[in-house]
């Protein structure tokens, strides 16, 4: 037995990240560890330049009950080529300055609508961890600022046998602890797996030019119904 900090996340837009360049910011199904890291932090007030190195030391496992439906979202972007405006006052200034020699691109942005997840963490300080996700310093998002949680996480530390058996402990909120079908919600575990799954690469090794390693995860095939069933 070991204690563990459950909590679910779900928002009406979620951005789990990915790989991404200018015009293209894609979407994973789940919250990869930087993603849930980043959340823990920005409960407890913790900058994006903070001392993030008591999160980096936490395991986690995560638990997808609804992965949503993908939703693409198109942004028209317009820069000021340098030689056009030099030193405006302001954007408009700088537009004007350029007279229709602006360049226009068209960017993605991925988003996963109407998802739902179950987090466990293991470490030190959960008891702190879970009082900050009750009280958070700084808005929780689900990845990008639009989206932000639907619900409070719920957080509460337990003491269970393995993270699968943690998230049986989960309290959902009221209105998702149905699936569609008048069911009790149900998920499979993403949990770090040394030699089977595959790679992601959500690991944040420098926080300022987002730099990221990879780790090997995989999809346990264990069914979690919440409220202790099985």
């Amino acid at each position: 037995m070991r204690p563990y900090l459950v909590f679910s996340l779900t928002a009406t837009l979620g951005a789990m990240g990915e790989l991404a360049g200018h015009e293209r910011r894609g979407s994973l199904v789940w919250p990869g560890r930087s993603a849930i890291l980043g959340l823990l932090g920005a409960a407890l007030g913790i900058k994006r330049g903070g001392d993030f190195t008591a999160l980096d030391q936490l395991e986690l496992a995560v638990a997808v009950f609804d992965p949503g439906t993908p939703m693409r979202d198109y942004h028209t972007v317009e820069t000021v080529p340098t030689a056009a405006a030099k030193r405006p006052n302001s954007r408009p200034e700088a537009l004007m300055a350029a007279r229709r020699k602006t360049n226009t691109t068209i960017t993605l942005r991925d988003y996963r609508a109407g998802v739902l997840y179950g987090i466990a963490v293991w470490g030190d300080g959960l008891d702190k961890l879970a009082a900050a996700l009750e009280r958070p310093k700084f808005t929780l998002y689900l990845g990008r600022k639009s989206c932000p949680l639907a619900a409070p996480p719920g957080a509460k530390v337990v003491d269970s046998e393995s993270p699968e058996a943690a998230l049986e402990q989960l309290e959902l909120p009221p209105w998702r602890r149905l699936d569609h079908n008048g069911r009790p919600a149900t998920a499979r575990v993403l949990i770090a797996g040394a030699d089977t799954g595959h790679w992601v690469n959500d690991v944040p090794r420098d926080r300022s030019r987002w730099h990221f390693s990879p780790r090997r995860v995989s999809l346990q095939n264990v069914e979690i119904v919440t409220g202790g069933q099985t």
